[in-house]
């Protein structure tokens, strides 16, 4: 029963997140730690960073991790065949039909709608991951990471990945 579960819990998101891997992210988050309870936001949040340091889409890395952790190997194929699955069925079935809409205007509209909804669950998922380092770590350490993030990305320029990385470092030997 616990693969069904796997499998449902990675396809739903995969298959109702429209722009690919930020609009999943939320959805995942629900699924993974408000309904079936696998893991805590703050466990989520740190298989978020992990898998956002690494190569390739995150959907993948989240499903393949969370998949072996709550059902082994097999969980983690489960998990993987139901995150490809949907963008598979999706590519084969309005592959046909791509012609005749990409230069649509509702295709357009949809766009443009989906962008600030997208904006609102990352802004959500991110102010919550906050509120649980906030938790964790404290106030001055918290405020501290984010402001050389900030300030790294912001005005440095420094890659997204070298930043998380380096804030994974510091959470290792000083928040452990």
């Amino acid at each position: 029963m616990i693969l069904l579960h796997i499998f449902w819990a990675f396809f739903i998101p995969n298959i109702l997140g429209y722009g690919g891997g930020p609009p999943i992210i939320p959805l995942l988050q629900a699924e993974v730690v408000d309904h079936y309870g696998w893991m805590t936001l703050e466990q989520f949040g740190d298989v978020l960073a992990l898998g956002n340091a690494l190569p390739s889409p995150i959907a993948t890395k989240l499903a393949g991790y969370i998949g072996y952790q709550v059902g082994g190997v097999t969980g983690a194929v489960v998990a993987l065949i139901a995150t490809i699955a949907p963008t598979a069925i999706a590519m084969v079935i309005l592959f046909k039909f791509l012609q005749f809409f990409k230069s649509a205007p509702q295709v357009a509209a949809m766009t443009q709608i989906v962008r600030p909804i997208v904006a609102v669950l990352l802004g959500t998922l991110a102010f919550q991951f906050f509120a649980s380092a906030y938790q964790s770590a404290g106030i001055w350490q918290t405020a501290a990471l984010t402001a050389v993030s900030l300030i790294a990305l912001e005005k440095l320029k420094i890659h997204p990945g070298l930043v998380v990385a380096s804030a994974m470092v510091y959470g290792a030997f000083f928040l452990s």
